[in-house]
């Protein structure tokens, strides 16, 4: 029987994650970078400042790259345009990954595994997405045409699947709309609300005590509202400072109750919706959304005798990983079934985990993941979450358990776990453990 060899994340870097707004050029400040030059600017970072020569780019045994949608200028030609584009040697081979907002972990996972097989012995794993290109490029929009013959309405049409809403599955905030009706005995519009201004003023004190600078890099963009005003960019740009519950409350909903035609079948009806939540409008707001950002984050795993080879300090051990499918239509779901596989594999519970960072495509996510698990919620997301740091979609899979690693050291504690949802109805999952206490 094959030993698996240990498996350790060494290093870690990202950009920070500009605010877009399509179809705004001017008012996203990354709208003329492309996101594998981001990726790009993560890996010079980190061979040429971070490392300062004790990895060299040539010993890298692969690079793995997550991008949920890698067409149009986001094309990532396998990869290697953002290896290239960090002014990287082409010996290294690379494959991108796409697992909607799971796509990073993804690479992460293969990562892993190829480490402990012993087919490589060092990895690099990068995410990255620029969503104000993604939404707004010509070329991309023309890349994007949902599939009507799959996922057809009407019955009679040979591809037509009765069990699987896949059309509410491709509109990301009518998922978050339909896990809160599902779940609306344990969840209030309130507590989303709530849990959105939670994760501004958390990210708020991190940023303002400089927690932040001990992962992001500053990257040239431009000032937001001016396309020829070159802005050097330091931190997140959506995390609001000050947010209160009271002005977060008043926002308007995003998302549409699913007996207006939300999604395809309504589970309250519109008499009890109204006299339930006193509102016949969606519950689903923008203070309780992650907004639509740019950004890349990159890692380095390494196997632990090329670890102590090069005489590198780990930032954290891993542990396990994990990985589920749910209903398209409840994405939100996926987080779950994928942690619970993780911490299976790990022979840990929930509650053995100190700190978690899970992943706020939507506050119901979160909500849904601590309640369904009974995770203490002052343990989560204790940086601030995606809802104010943003979710880049791909880049988040590597910035949660990168970041995860640091609260760990910072805490001194022992175990985290890192999930996420992914667009499709797919859950990923990682636990790690810091070996440095």
């Amino acid at each position: 029987m094959q030993n698996f060899e240990e498996v350790y994340l060494t290093d870690y870097v990202r950009t920070p994650f500009s605010r877009s707004r399509p179809p705004n050029a001017e008012r996203s400040a990354f709208s003329e970078v492309r996101g594998d030059h981001l990726v790009g600017f993560t890996l010079r970072n980190m061979f040429e400042e971070r490392l300062k020569g004790k990895v060299k780019p040539e010993e890298v045994s692969e690079f793995l790259l997550g991008c949920s949608l890698p067409v149009g200028t986001q094309w990532a030609y396998a990869g290697r345009n953002a290896w290239f584009a960090g002014n990287m040697p082409a010996s290294v081979p690379s494959v991108v990954f796409d697992r909607a907002c799971g796509s990073a972990m993804t690479a992460m996972h293969h990562g892993i595994m190829s480490i402990q097989t012993g087919n490589n012995d060092i990895v690099v794993a990068s995410g990255f997405e620029n969503m104000f290109i993604e939404t707004m490029n010509p070329t991309l929009q023309k890349s994007i045409v949902l599939p009507q013959d799959l996922v057809a309405e009407a019955p009679g049409n040979i591809w037509y699947r009765d069990d699987i809403d896949i059309m509410t599955g491709f509109q990301m905030v009518q998922t978050a709309q339909k896990l809160f009706e599902e779940e609306a005995d344990k969840i209030t519009i309130e507590e989303m609300d709530h849990w959105g201004v939670r994760s501004h003023n958390l990210a708020e004190k991190a940023l303002n005590e400089g927690y932040f600078k001990g992962e992001i890099i500053p990257v040239m963009g431009h000032k937001e509202g001016d396309l020829n005003e070159p802005m050097l960019v330091e931190h997140d740009l959506s995390i609001r400072k000050g947010t209160t519950y009271e002005k977060t409350a008043q926002l308007p909903p995003v998302s549409t109750p699913g007996f207006r035609g939300g999604y395809k079948n309504a589970i309250i009806k519109r008499k009890n919706y109204k006299e339930r939540f006193g509102t016949n409008k969606g519950a689903i707001k923008a203070g309780s959304s992650s907004p639509l950002n740019a950004g890349a984050a990159t890692c380095m795993l390494m196997s632990k005798t090329a670890m102590e080879a090069h005489n590198i300090t780990p930032m954290a051990k891993i542990i396990s990983m994990g990985w589920a499918g749910v209903d398209p239509s409840v994405m939100g779901r996926g987080p779950v079934p994928a942690t619970e596989k993780a911490l299976k594999m790990a022979n840990l519970k929930a509650e053995e985990i100190d700190y978690w960072e899970i992943n706020e495509a939507f506050s119901v996510v979160a909500l849904n993941a601590i309640k369904s698990m009974n995770i203490n919620p002052d343990r989560v997301n204790v940086k601030g979450g995606a809802i104010a740091i943003g979710h880049p979609l791909a880049a988040s899979g590597v910035r949660l358990p990168a970041t995860l690693a640091r609260i760990l050291n910072e805490k001194k504690a022992r175990y985290g776990c890192a999930n996420l949802c992914c667009g499709s109805g797919q859950g990923v999952a990682l636990v790690i453990e810091n070996t440095n206490l």
